[in-house]
């Protein structure tokens, strides 16, 4: 672990051209007024059918409106049953009456994101978070305190699923993926862009409050359970934790994350 490193922020990266990353194939159905209005206004979505029932029809005009006064090109609303839309969909679903078919977005990669004019103050780490439903949180929470990005392994992560989709409320739309390789070397990558990487562990030497918070902040989160992995641990320049009382000693990997993200924009936006 690099605690004793002394300079928050470097500034001999030189951003390589990197290989660009093509989309991803095939398509994702989005269901719910959140997740399927934000991304029919969302310029980089390609959308190809858009099912709603007569009542979701009148909550969904605006949206419609809206992209049409975009100029995106959107398909006609197909009205149908809220059973028809039940059977589309895993059972138990809440799609509220709305079902938009699409494609997924494109993949960004860690170059994507360092080749960037103005770099996020703050951006999100997340070590083989394998759950949907925590990423969607995540995303959610990271769009809500202004952190500019999402990082996730190319293994072991959460794939862009309409339950992400939904769990994010839209924010997957405005809050960017990038997907990395190796995690360690990326952090390095982060590193030398400037960020200081902050792993979030039980294992930390001080509450994350007590760490001011470097211009360029990566905070990085492992998997549920898990935790960071110990490579993870030791690539990171300092490890802190959340202070908790008994007897509950730790928190889900999203309310973790909506917690920090909180305390780090805080101390970025003082």
């Amino acid at each position: 672990m690099r605690n004793s490193r002394q300079q928050h922020a470097r500034n001999d990266h030189k951003p390589g051209a990197g290989k660009r990353s093509p989309e991803r194939k095939g398509g994702v159905q989005l269901f719910g007024y959140h997740a399927a209005s934000a991304a029919f206004v969302n310029p980089a979505r390609h959308c190809q059918r858009l099912l709603l029932t007569q009542t979701s029809l009148r909550q969904f005009e605006p949206i419609i409106a809206q992209a049409k006064k975009l100029g995106l090109k959107r398909p006609s609303p197909e009205i149908i049953d809220l059973r028809a839309i039940d059977k589309q969909l895993p059972n138990g679903t809440v799609h509220q009456g709305i079902l938009l078919e699409a494609e997924n977005l494109p993949d960004k990669e860690l170059d994507d994101l360092l080749e960037l004019e103005h770099l996020p103050a703050a951006i999100v780490v997340l070590d083989q978070v394998t759950d949907p439903h925590n990423v969607g949180a995540i995303l959610r929470s990271a769009c809500a305190f202004g952190v500019g990005a999402v990082l996730v392994t190319e293994r072991n992560a959460a794939s862009q699923t309409g339950v992400l989709a939904k769990t994010a409320s839209g924010a997957l739309e405005h809050t960017p993926i990038f997907r990395i390789g190796n995690l360690s070397q990326s952090l390095k990558k982060l590193q030398n862009a400037g960020y200081w990487c902050i792993g979030l562990d039980e294992t930390g030497k001080d509450a994350l409050h007590q760490i001011k918070m470097p211009a360029k902040t990566a905070l990085v989160l492992g998997a549920e359970g898990e935790g960071l992995r110990r490579l993870t641990i030791e690539s990171c320049d300092e490890i802190a934790k959340l202070p908790t009382t008994p007897p509950v000693g730790s928190l889900n990997v999203s309310n973790a994350a909506a917690v920090a993200m909180y305390e780090v924009m805080r101390q970025l936006r003082n």
